[in-house]
């Protein structure tokens, strides 16, 4: 790829982005990044695979963000990795989601390093807003 699309790529990506970090969630961006956290994952975590797309940005983002907000039971940590745009970041994440297919956008709830809750592209697109956070916030009361 050219110089000029990845600078283009990086500066179009750079408010997806913001809508999580500004949101409290921490970006893991390269693969050592995603595995240093991992090694010490303790409590819950939310794990949004973030993406382009218009349901990342129009259900994904806003549900896992106004989720947070209201959670009583809000996990202990958010993090983020981007797909496409961190792809070495995104695939060690998605090394730890044993048995489930990659999916962006998508979510997934983990207890220590071990998922116990996951939402994939499939239930996110064509879905609710609300219907997203119900599912979140359902799947946080379930882990504490």
């Amino acid at each position: 790829m050219s110089m000029a699309y990845e600078e283009y790529m990086r500066q179009m990506v750079k408010p997806m982005r913001a809508e999580l970090t500004n949101a409290g969630f921490q970006e893991l961006t390269t693969e050592e990044d995603v595995n240093a956290f991992m090694e010490k994952a303790q409590g819950t975590t939310l794990v949004v695979v973030n993406s382009v797309c218009g349901c990342a940005a129009g259900l994904a983002r806003p549900a896992a963000t106004q989720a947070v907000m209201q959670a009583e039971n809000a996990p202990d940590h958010l993090v983020t990795v981007f797909a496409g745009q961190d792809k070495e970041a995104t695939a060690a994440m998605r090394g730890y989601f044993e048995g489930l297919e990659p999916s962006s956008p998508s979510m997934a709830l983990l207890k220590g390093d071990k998922v116990v809750h996951f939402i994939p592209r499939h239930e996110i697109e064509g879905n609710t807003i609300e219907n997203i956070m119900e599912n979140l916030l359902g799947a946080f009361d379930a882990a504490k």
